[in-house]
């Protein structure tokens, strides 16, 4: 190989196989959307530990993946080199969150799209994705489960403790029971009627109950 061949380099003639156009464009568009992906993420969190380096993570899976989209697209052989080289990466984080698989594959989609060209499609497609999901998640309803701890003196007042949440709630049903010499400990899991949750102060002062806790239960339900 003379020193000429070396300019004449399939690898030197794959630098134009993408315009600078294309680059910048596809780019700056997917941190758009990277972005958006992000406010909608920030909006609809609805765990206990907000973490920032998530949402920064969307932002740049969303340009990675157009990035690697757009050096397959330029090259056939490139692509199933590409294929066999992600193929064994391995990713050990665990999700703690169910919603946070939505936003990593919906990132990587709107890479894809966005870098095969179709534009219109990856911005009107996470238009719409973001709205659903700042509809259907941020969508409170006074129907959600509540766990009530209460302490009581004996059977008398379990009993009263028991007809009065009955009467104030929707659906009211004991899920553990604990008895010890002169205390009874109910966890009792209820549905309001409302957003109202003063019952459990007067639930507090009947005769016979020691304390009273009310507890949003956002674990899985069935039933």
């Amino acid at each position: 190989m003379t020193f000429s061949d070396i300019f004449k380099s399939s690898f030197l003639s794959n630098v134009t196989a993408v315009s600078a156009v294309d680059m910048v464009l596809a780019l700056a568009l997917a941190f758009c959307l990277g972005l958006f992906i992000f406010f909608v993420y920030k909006k609809t969190y609805t765990g206990v530990m907000y973490s920032s380096s998530f949402g920064v993570t969307l932002i740049a899976l969303t340009m990675i993946t157009a990035l690697v989209i757009l050096a397959i697209t330029s090259n056939v052989v490139l692509s199933l080199g590409m294929v066999g080289a992600l193929s064994i990466v391995r990713f050990r984080t665990a999700i703690k969150e169910p919603l946070d698989i939505a936003f990593l594959f919906w990132s990587i989609a709107a890479g894809i799209v966005l870098a095969a060209g179709l534009i219109p499609l990856a911005v009107f497609g996470s238009l719409l994705i973001g709205v659903m999901l700042l509809v259907f998640v941020n969508r409170k309803s006074h129907t959600n489960p509540y766990i009530v701890v209460v302490q009581c003196d004996g059977h008398r007042s379990e009993t009263a403790v028991q007809e009065y949440l009955k009467s104030h709630t929707q659906r009211c049903c004991v899920k553990s029971k604990s008895a010890q010499r002169g205390a009874v400990e109910l966890n009792m899991e209820i549905r309001l009627k409302d957003d109202n949750t003063d019952f459990i102060n007067e639930l507090s002062d009947m005769k016979g109950v020691q304390s009273a806790v009310l507890v949003s239960y956002n674990g899985e339900y069935m039933g």
